[in-house]
């Protein structure tokens, strides 16, 4: 599903990213974990195409297909999701219209008509009933007024109706109190399948008790220095991240 070969990144000639490797296949969820300045947010923003950072060396596929030079519409297009640490507030949208206009226009990109009005409808219904989401949310404006755990949710919502092939939550559970957490994981792993794949940005080994990954990757310095099972969260979790400092350093 994505394949990073030495990825090297930078943001205003500050080098970031300094050799990133990472294979994620169909079906699996991936977790990235690491202490702050990591690398973490940039990575997720480089897979998405975000255009204030520079790829300077290596390469990003989606599907054997480079996405290396591709802007971050047309890489949603192709199936790319970032769920976003602080979601922006957008006055006068209403969740239902943003994501409407979304799905046509992805739809647009791959040659096919708007989704009729009816088959819409339809899709917002389940999705919504699938996240406990009331319909009355559905009609205000996207963000705007939100507590932290209805921005969270609405991301998932919007994941939800996408169906994207790459879902990339980037610290989705910062802010959640426990319920809300419980929800935003429920409605991912509902939508996990064989098809499409995860990866989990946190800080928190808490969220990956309810979005149990298949493998953790400890980011450090810009590299991954460590993956290995779900049971690695909880050695950074009860000892922190100096004693991979000290594996790295021998």
């Amino acid at each position: 599903m994505l394949k990073i070969k030495n990825l090297h990144a930078s943001v205003e000639d500050k080098d970031i990213l300094k050799g990133i490797n990472l294979t994620v296949n169909p079906g699996e969820v991936h977790a990235i974990m690491g202490p702050n300045g990591s690398g973490k947010s940039t990575l997720a923003s480089v897979i998405a195409g975000k255009d204030e950072f520079e790829v300077t060396k290596g390469g990003i596929e989606l599907e054997g297909e480079d996405i290396k030079e591709l802007d971050p519409e047309e890489r949603a297009h192709k199936g790319v999701f970032l769920s976003f640490q602080y979601p922006v507030e957008i006055p006068g949208v209403s969740v239902t219209n943003f994501i409407k206009t979304a799905i046509n226009e992805t739809r647009k990109a791959k040659g096919q008509e708007d989704m009729p009005a009816a088959e819409m409808l339809k899709k917002i219904k389940e999705k919504a009933d699938l996240l406990e989401i009331d319909r009355k949310f559905l009609s205000r404006s996207l963000n705007e007024g939100f507590s932290g755990g209805e921005k969270k949710r609405n991301e998932i919502f919007q994941l939800a109706m996408m169906e994207p092939k790459l879902a990339i939550l980037d610290e989705t559970d910062s802010g959640l109190d426990i319920d809300a957490l419980k929800i935003v994981a429920n409605g991912v792993n509902k939508l996990r399948n064989a098809d499409n794949a995860v990866i989990v940005i946190t800080h928190y080994q808490r969220l990956l008790d309810y979005i149990v990954p298949d493998y953790v990757h400890v980011l450090m310095d810009g590299k991954i220095v460590k993956s290995g099972s779900k049971e690695l969260a909880y050695q950074l979790e009860e000892k922190g991240y100096d004693w991979i400092k000290e594996e790295v350093k021998a």
